[in-house]
């Protein structure tokens, strides 16, 4: 008897221990993001969060981790991102004038206004990478992107 007793605690326990994992005791966060000093509040801003290297450049937006699109209002927009574990992020925004969902370009450069997180400029020399464009969330946060037009 005293076996089969041992035996059900052994199990109660084990059972216990790997019911429980990381998952249940990560936190989360959010990234309240916004963008200010649009040219104009035609159309909608275009708000994508990636959570991978390599991921960014992004001009199809086929490899984010989340999107959004909210609407302009007095030439400023901005969203909020919910439920996020601890991680490193990068923010890409469109300014999407004719809200068809992706970068129109000229010749070369984008027609309407991009940004990513931690970048002021873009240039050949200062093209968008995740490594740059990254940043640590580990509590609520707020980010400012600067809008860019060529």
């Amino acid at each position: 008897m005293e076996q089969i007793i041992k035996k059900i605690v052994f199990v109660f326990i084990f059972i216990t221990f790997v019911s429980f994992n990381k998952k249940d005791f990560e936190e989360y966060y959010s990234i309240t993001i916004k963008v200010n000093k649009l040219r104009n509040s035609k159309g909608v801003v275009q708000f994508a969060l990636y959570n991978t290297e390599g991921s960014i450049p992004d001009e199809k937006y086929k490899r984010y981790y989340k999107k959004k699109v909210a609407p302009i209002t007095k030439d400023s927009s901005t969203v909020v991102f919910t439920n996020l574990p601890e991680g490193k992020y990068a923010i890409n925004i469109l300014h999407d004038e004719n809200e068809n969902g992706k970068i129109d370009k000229g010749f070369i450069l984008p027609k309407e206004g991009i940004g990513f997180s931690n970048y002021q400029s873009i240039g050949i020399r200062n093209r968008p990478k995740f490594s740059k464009a990254s940043f640590l969330l580990n509590s609520d946060t707020v980010k400012e992107i600067k809008v860019i037009y060529f």
